[in-house]
């Protein structure tokens, strides 16, 4: 038995009932369109999307029926189960991921705060100073683009897992602080400050 990922599980919150009780997914009745340059194939249960040399592909196990027509893919339920109404809005948001990434991209931007904090690109190595006794050295994966402008730092990426991972993983090395917003967060993150220790009297 194939055990369900965590984005499945996670999934299941686009399952809504309808009336008595069918089961039906937000999600899963959308169809995905399909943009200009991006191609895509159906082989047996697996999904084949492609831009240029870029090719992704998605395996749904034959847990949702899948048709490509008018330029759209579309995905139905194998049964009336609720497992089965969640199946149905993962893969198709699963895939509509896959196809904005090659199409689009995805991006997190991260700010570093604090005197004497800086990120460099070497290569295919992220150097970041945050304030430790020796420099951070991040190797950049494969499939990642990640540019600094100032204090800014850009990844993005086709995948938007990984994109959201990398960016996570680069954030941990120094997490804010409340008190002075030391540290690297995402640009749009809001930082809850705290006052500082009361001077004794």
């Amino acid at each position: 038995m194939i055990k369900p990922t965590a984005m499945e599980q996670v999934a299941k919150s686009s399952v809504v009932y309808g009336k008595e009780g069918e089961v039906m997914s937000r999600i899963g009745k959308q169809p995905v369109s399909i943009p200009s340059g991006i191609e895509v194939e159906i082989d047996g249960s697996k999904i084949i999307v492609k831009k240029g040399k870029e090719q992704k592909e998605l395996e749904t196990y034959g847990r949702v029926g899948i048709e490509l027509k008018d330029n759209e893919v579309h995905f139905s339920r194998v049964d009336e189960t609720k497992q089965s109404s969640a199946y149905w809005g993962t893969y198709r948001a699963l895939l509509n991921n896959i196809i904005i990434g090659l199409d689009k991209g995805f991006k997190k931007s991260l700010e570093i705060n604090g005197v004497g904090y800086r990120a460099n690109v070497k290569g295919n190595i992220l150097e970041l100073q945050l304030g430790y006794s020796h420099p951070i050295n991040f190797e950049i994966p494969e499939g990642i683009n990640i540019q600094v402008e100032k204090n800014i730092i850009h990844v993005s990426g086709a995948d938007k897992q990984q994109v959201g991972q990398v960016a996570a993983v680069i954030r941990g090395f120094r997490p804010p602080e409340p008190y002075k917003g030391k540290g690297v967060k995402y640009t749009d993150e809001v930082i809850i400050r705290k006052a500082g220790k009361a001077a004794g009297k």
